[in-house]
């Protein structure tokens, strides 16, 4: 019979499932808010409700081969949705200066609403207390959310993968919020 699996692992793992439903192309991120090990909320990344989900695909053709385009949505298309100079997004002429460097990997996500924003705000929405809550979440909060997790009274975070900028995490740190790197059993 398998060990059974403790509270932390089960709502990582909860965490993980709902990262699943991400609409965001760029990254997949999932949180669970928990009282005494009982999930009272959860979010996951993704564009406002209602809204059109975010796309960070590269669209400027070099990748492909093919003349550079603007993202969708781009307000300096041409006709035939040829990109215009006129972009703020800069068309790479070759492609080992395109690689790792186009706007689609690098700028971050304006669409998205992230996984703890959700999460809080629908607790809010509800009338669901997060007050000396935990937070489970697949990646480490950037410095906004780590505002709205200090806001929201949540005192503990779990997190199972460190975001590149570690601005947030040291914010809740200094805030006496318990941040807790987890990783799953072998």
């Amino acid at each position: 019979m398998a060990e059974r699996p403790g509270r932390t692992e089960v709502l990582m793992r909860q965490a993980q499932v709902v990262a699943t439903r991400s609409t965001c192309t760029r990254a997949q991120v999932g949180v669970v808010i928990a009282h005494a090990g009982r999930v009272v909320s959860q979010g996951y990344n993704g564009a406002p409700a209602g809204m059109p989900h975010c796309d960070h695909t590269c669209h400027c053709g070099v990748a492909r081969g093919a003349a550079p385009v603007c993202s969708p949505g781009c307000r300096f298309i041409k006709a035939g949705g040829w990109h215009s100079p006129d972009c703020a997004f800069e068309v790479w002429s070759n492609y080992e200066a395109h690689d790792g460097d186009c706007p689609a990997e690098t700028i971050g996500c304006q669409t998205a609403v992230h996984a703890e924003a959700n999460a809080i705000a629908f607790a809010a929405r509800h009338g669901v207390a997060t007050d000396n809550a935990a937070l489970y979440t697949t990646l480490s909060p950037c410095l906004a959310c780590s505002q709205l997790i200090i806001n929201a009274g949540i005192t503990r975070v779990y997190m199972l993968a460190e975001y590149r900028d570690n601005a947030g995490v040291e914010l809740l740190r200094k805030a006496g919020v318990g941040i807790l790197p987890w990783s799953f059993p072998a």
